[in-house]
C-alpha cells in the first residue's frame, strides 16, 4: 500500500470529483493516476495561494481502476458527465473522455478542461491523456476549503513532510508514517461529500482563453 500527497490548486470539484456518492480522479495528477493502485491512499491539500496549506481536501482509498473509456461508457458514471445547463456538480463533471468509434482517437468533451467554446484545449489534453486511467472509490471523504488541519507529527516525522509544497506529489514514505496517516484518516467517521468546494465560495471567476486566444471569464458563483 502507497500513500500519494499533493496540492489542489483549484478546488472546484472537478479534479477530485467528489460527487454522487463516488470519489473520482479523472483528469489531472497524470502520474498518480498511472501508478497508484487499488487499496492506495491518496490525500490532497490545500494550496498556500488559497491560504489552505497544511490543511486536508479530500482522502480516498483507491477501490477501483478503468481506463477512460471504460468509464465514459459504465452506466454508473453517466452522471459524472458535464452538462453545462445543470448544476454545479454538473457543470464540474470529469468523466470527459471517450474513444471516437470512427477514427479511434480520443474525444475530450466540453468541460473544464476544454476551451469555454467547447474545442479541445490541447495542452489540458496532452496532460490528462497521458495516463488514461481513471482511480474510483466510495471509501472516501471530502471536506473541500473546510478541511481539518494535518497534525504536526506529520508535518515533520523525523524530516519527513507529508505534505507537498509546491506541483507534483509524494509517495515515498516510511511505512510507520504511512500507517499512523491512515490510522489519522480511518479516525473520521464522517464519509463522502462533507463541504463544499472552497473555489465556489470565493465568488472569484477563473480567467481562461477561448480556442481563439480571446479572455473568457469562466464564472462559478
Amino acid at each position: 500500500m502507497k500513500l500519494h500527497s499533493y496540492v489542489i490548486d483549484h478546488d472546484l470539484g472537478f479534479a477530485p470529483n467528489p460527487f454522487y456518492g463516488v470519489c473520482t480522479l479523472a483528469a489531472c495528477k497524470p502520474k498518480i493516476r498511472e501508478h497508484a493502485s487499488v487499496d492506495d491512499y491518496i490525500i490532497g491539500t490545500g494550496c498556500a495561494k488559497r491560504k489552505r496549506s497544511g490543511y486536508l481536501v479530500y482522502f480516498m482509498r483507491i477501490q477501483e481502476v478503468v481506463s477512460f473509456d471504460a468509464y465514459w461508457n459504465d452506466p454508473r458514471f453517466k452522471v459524472k458527465r458535464p452538462n453545462f445547463c445543470g448544476s454545479r456538480m454538473q457543470v464540474y463533471g470529469d468523466n470527459i473522455y471517450h474513444i471516437d468509434a470512427h477514427n479511434g482517437h480520443w474525444i475530450q468533451e466540453k468541460s473544464f478542461h476544454s476551451y469555454p467554446d467547447g474545442k479541445t484545449n490541447q495542452g489540458n489534453f496532452s496532460n490528462d491523456t497521458s495516463s488514461t486511467r481513471v482511480l474510483i472509490s466510495r471509501d472516501y471523504a471530502y471536506w473541500g476549503g473546510f478541511g481539518p488541519a494535518i497534525p504536526s507529527c506529520f508535518r515533520d516525522c523525523n524530516g519527513v513532510d507529508i505534505c507537498c509544497t509546491r506541483q507534483g506529489h509524494k509517495n515515498r514514505f516510511p511505512d510507520d508514517l504511512i500507517a499512523a496517516v491512515v490510522d489519522w484518516l480511518r479516525s473520521f467517521e464522517a464519509r463522502g461529500f462533507q463541504g463544499r468546494p472552497l473555489d465556489w465560495s470565493r465568488g472569484r471567476p477563473i480567467k481562461r482563453r477561448d480556442s481563439e486566444g480571446r479572455p473568457f471569464a469562466f464564472v462559478h458563483e
